[in-house]
């Protein structure tokens, strides 16, 4: 069949969404209805029955031979052996089921010849989703019987479409350029997911395609996408900060972690909020250079590093953007090797591209005096980016904040379930001593990561930026004659923006102006992006102070046990 008419016939095919999660019925497989068939089978085994034994006892009348027989006998036996076979089955369910996987046996066979089928997760043999507008998989189950309403045959793709897949599976056409050769970003990414199925043989059932706008991502977020992943979003709040109250998004997939989020914030509302300060403001980026000789290399370290060379290389740093502004340069040496970081103000945007192109513009015009300098990377890993390292936690990086709250007895003891004296051994023995006995770098926390990476996920951040964003160092004490507690979070290197990236795709937009700090403020540039690292801190402080308190409690396993345990098949439950 060409492939303008490439069409696939089942008699059992169903969409997925019409398939009943229970276990399936051998009288699923029936035509009819189970009283019809029942009735039909019945008076059809007693009917042949009496019209053999009626003509086997006329032709021993009549010395006839039994093993003559006539078309019609051949018929009725035929029926009597199929009749008595139906009602075996009816009473051995067993027999039926098997004669029905034998039956779809063949439907099996077709995943070796045909690249149309596949083998899903649960190794079912699947269609291919179109590449057009539905994407609804198929599956091919024979013991659901498909309603007359539904057509029997489908093409999966147009004539076009199917010609562009094959090109793609055949390498005459790169994956990476549908969205340029075809205009349109959808199309390009059902008919990628399209020919990626084909190539792998593995379904992607279950990774929704419709409903996103994906020219919103092209060229900046993702490139060659198939899909998009759902992940939950839920509130924790009010946040009471700095004397206003924040709804706080988070996208996580952990049972207990809003819960528990929230309920920090509770205690930290009924006690007075909490306040934060901004330490410091500063993208840095750390290109490395090469000299002949380290005295060279020295030679350049000073001159970096004098303060009356320090407004020449802001004019020309700062040439990049108007939001760039720079703050500091540092140097550090390794033999004939310097590391240079550069550290700037990057208005509401993280910032990371703003100041590559600042410091770009500084080694350019360092190369009229160091001619002889060899630029080797524009990033050295003395910034440091997506890394733990040691020059973030003492330095800082993107928004360094601190952020504490009092905690009073009675909340203590009705809302987290715990006491004072408790919080402080612990946070004692758990954050500080058992963090350094493992060697922690910037851990000195209950789980800080659990809460930035969620409302990093939520917001349109970097997730990979999680790791020195959730550096952080919590502290308790006893305060007010020991009836009280003081929480305080200390995190150096928050890195967040609210303009550019993954802030301007919808969801997360929308979450950005749930916190009230969507885009740029234009009154106050940077603003925005400061509000919500304080946010940020805000968080983790509540999520330190409810896992503390859990733990303290001896709460944590059984609420983890309770919402974060599931025995749930949501692959069956989605379908």
């Amino acid at each position: 069949m060409d492939t303008t008419g490439r069409l696939h016939h089942r008699k059992h095919a169903t969409p997925v969404e019409d398939r009943s999660p229970t276990t399936p019925k051998a009288s699923d497989a029936l035509p009819l209805p189970l009283y019809l068939t029942n009735a039909v089978f019945f008076t059809l085994f007693f009917s042949v029955a009496y019209y053999l034994l009626h003509r086997w006892r006329d032709k021993i009348r009549n010395s006839t031979p039994l093993h003559i027989v006539t078309l019609s006998e051949i018929v009725a036996i035929v029926s009597l052996i199929a009749s008595f076979i139906y009602l075996l089955g009816f009473f051995g369910i067993d027999f039926v089921q098997s004669f029905i996987a034998r039956a779809s046996h063949d439907v099996w066979d077709l995943e070796d010849t045909d690249p149309n089928y596949l083998i899903d997760e649960d190794h079912r043999l699947v269609t291919c989703p179109p590449a057009n507008i539905s994407t609804k998989t198929t599956i091919i189950a024979a013991p659901t019987k498909l309603p007359t309403s539904e057509p029997l045959i489908a093409p999966l793709v147009s004539e076009e479409d199917e010609m562009i897949v094959n090109s793609v599976v055949d390498g005459k056409i790169p994956s990476y350029s549908l969205e340029s050769k075809l205009g349109d970003c959808k199309r390009a990414a059902a008919i990628r997911r399209e020919a990626l199925q084909r190539m792998t043989r593995r379904s992607l059932e279950g990774l929704p395609v419709e409903g996103f706008d994906y020219e919103s991502i092209l060229g900046q977020c993702c490139e060659m996408p198939v899909g998009y992943v759902q992940i939950p979003v839920g509130i924790a709040g009010p946040l009471l900060l700095n004397g206003r109250e924040y709804s706080v998004p988070m996208a996580t997939t952990e049972g207990c972690l809003v819960a528990s989020t929230n309920r920090g914030c509770k205690a930290i509302y009924l006690s007075g909020g909490a306040t934060s300060v901004l330490l410091k403001d500063g993208m840095t980026r750390a290109p490395v250079v090469r000299f002949a000789s380290a005295t060279r290399a020295a030679e350049l370290k000073f001159f970096l590093e004098d303060p009356d060379n320090f407004d020449t290389l802001a004019v020309v740093f700062n040439k990049s953007s108007r939001f760039a502004r720079l703050q500091g340069i540092k140097c550090s040496i390794a033999g004939k090797n310097l590391y240079i970081r550069f550290s700037c103000s990057t208005g509401d945007a993280m910032g990371m591209n703003m100041v590559s192109k600042g410091v770009q513009n500084v080694l350019e015009f360092l190369q009229s005096d160091f001619s002889d300098m060899d630029v080797i990377g524009i990033s050295g890993n003395f910034c440091s980016d997506k890394k733990p390292a040691a020059v973030n936690w003492i330095e800082g990086r993107g928004k360094s904040v601190v952020c504490e709250a009092i905690i009073k007895e009675e909340v203590v003891k009705k809302v987290l379930k715990t006491n004072v004296a408790s919080l402080v051994e612990l946070n004692m023995l758990k954050n500080l001593a058992g963090s350094a006995v493992a060697g922690a770098l910037g851990g000195f926390n209950a789980h800080a990561g659990n809460i930035v990476s969620a409302i990093f996920i939520a917001t349109g951040q970097d997730p990979a930026q999680n790791v020195e964003s959730s550096h952080c160092i919590t502290m308790m004490e006893a305060v007010n004659d020991g009836k009280d507690l003081h929480i305080s979070v200390t995190m150096p290197s928050i890195e967040v923006g609210t303009v550019g990236g993954g802030t301007q795709l919808a969801s997360q937009s929308a979450c950005l102006n749930l916190l009230g700090v969507k885009g740029a403020n234009k009154e106050s540039p940077g603003s925005n992006s400061r509000l919500l690292a304080a946010i940020v801190a805000g968080s983790v402080l509540a999520g330190e102070l409810s896992l503390m308190s859990a733990i303290a409690a001896g709460q944590l396993v059984k609420s983890h046990m309770k919402y974060n345990s599931s025995s749930k098949d949501m692959s069956k439950a989605a379908s």
